[in-house]
């Protein structure tokens, strides 16, 4: 099992899940590129900040979380079946959590390495740091020997080092470190994951603790959203770990769905399972129009995008289960299952090219309009196999 598959492994492994996984990191490659490019219609790029209103792209990174949250259930009891200690269950969450925000700040500040003050410039930087995470968090086939033992031990001198050494300059001028202020995408989906597997993890025995869970972080969004909790925004999130809410309310929103699909809590057969999971939908698209004054925008988190991103992931995921899981029709997808297997991996892979290439790759002409989509659209087939074709060399990721 690897790491970015919601940071949490399934098991057994549910082949729409890694469907599901491996068409979102597809969409996610294909429109970060496709960010770059000019001249397209607004609906293929993200809404602009303080426009209310959501396109698909929009919706990529919620059905992350919401993937997250799906697989929660399943790895949280395995693991206890396995080994039956709490003790070990919660170290696996934070040191799962600590590696993916380690990831994300790296990541995150790779555009703001100073050359001059670091003494190292961006490239070398980015790409010594993306090799020690390789071999730090690569899956070995003999987990404690020597061989492996070296390979972790020179992936995580490697990262420490490029973290060390990393200078910037700040807007007055003086020299300073890390920038923690934006987490990226995996930092960002670490928060989620430790903050609902705090909720989640003591009240899992509770088949309806999930449901009730979902309300209350959608009622603080709302309240953070109508500025009764202003407090909160000042809370580090070492004391105050759920936010207001919205990304956290999403990855819940996935344990719900668990439930419904995967777990037998609410139905036992496909025809139970798919009108839960319409009534969960429509549910949550009636609440998402309940509280649209409070704005439809990605960036500020409002409820109205949390709920009907979490919708659509849900009306997505009945769709895969029952054309894949119920009528056995994988086929189809066989390119995008290496990405949803390997998922860590593939998400990587972008960062990696652009730090060993440039973000300007290509030559201008393929910077605008249906060139620069068709650039896009390759740029992700080939990272796609490239993902494919290390996993087959077993190279995979976990955490």
């Amino acid at each position: 099992m690897d790491a970015l598959e919601a940071m949490t492994a399934p098991a057994p492994r549910v082949l729409s899940i890694d469907i599901f996984r491996g068409l979102t990191m597809l969409v996610m490659i294909f429109v970060n590129d496709l960010a770059g490019v000019q001249g397209l219609p607004w609906w293929t790029y993200h809404m602009p900040q303080g426009v209310n209103g959501m396109t698909y792209v929009d919706v990529v990174f919620p059905a992350f979380l919401f993937i997250v949250g799906m697989t929660i259930p399943l790895s949280v009891e395995r693991r206890l079946q396995q080994d039956g200690s709490q003790w070990k269950l919660w170290r696996h969450i934070l040191l799962r959590f600590a590696g993916l925000a380690i990831l994300g700040i790296f990541i995150a500040n790779t555009s703001k390495v100073d050359p001059r003050l670091s003494g190292v410039n961006v490239e070398a930087w980015s790409l010594v740091g993306f090799v020690g995470a390789l071999l730090l968090w690569n899956v070995y086939a003999e987990p404690s020997g020597t061989r492996t033992i070296l390979f972790k031990c020179a992936g995580f001198v490697m990262l420490f080092a490029m973290l060390s050494i990393f200078r910037r300059a700040a807007t007055g001028g003086q020299t300073v470190w890390l920038d923690f202020s934006y987490w990226e995408i995996l930092g960002l989906i670490a928060k989620a994951y430790l903050a609902v597997c705090i909720l989640y993890v003591p009240l899992r025995r509770w088949r309806w603790a999930p449901l009730v869970l979902l309300t209350l972080l959608c009622a603080l969004n709302v309240a953070s959203r109508m500025g009764l909790a202003p407090i909160l925004r000042q809370l580090p999130f070492w004391v105050w770990p759920f936010g207001r809410g919205d990304l956290a309310s999403i990855t819940l929103a996935g344990i719900v769905a668990s439930q419904i699909f995967l777990t037998g809590s609410f139905a036992k057969t496909v025809r139970q399972q798919a009108v839960w999971a319409a009534g969960y939908a429509a549910v949550l698209v009636i609440a998402g129009w309940l509280f649209v004054g409070l704005g439809v925008a990605k960036n500020a988190g409002t409820p109205s995008w949390c709920l009907w991103s979490s919708a659509i992931s849900v009306l997505l995921f009945l769709g895969l289960y029952w054309g894949v899981d119920v009528k056995g029709r994988s086929a189809w997808a066989r390119f995008a299952r290496p990405a949803g297997a390997n998922t860590l991996l593939t998400y990587l892979l972008p960062d990696i090219f652009y730090a060993a290439f440039g973000l300007s790759y290509a030559p201008a002409w393929l910077g605008s309009g249906l060139p620069g989509a068709a650039r896009s659209l390759g740029f992700t087939a080939v990272m796609l196999g490239v993902a494919a074709l290390l996993t087959r060399w077993r190279v995979r990721l976990q955490l």
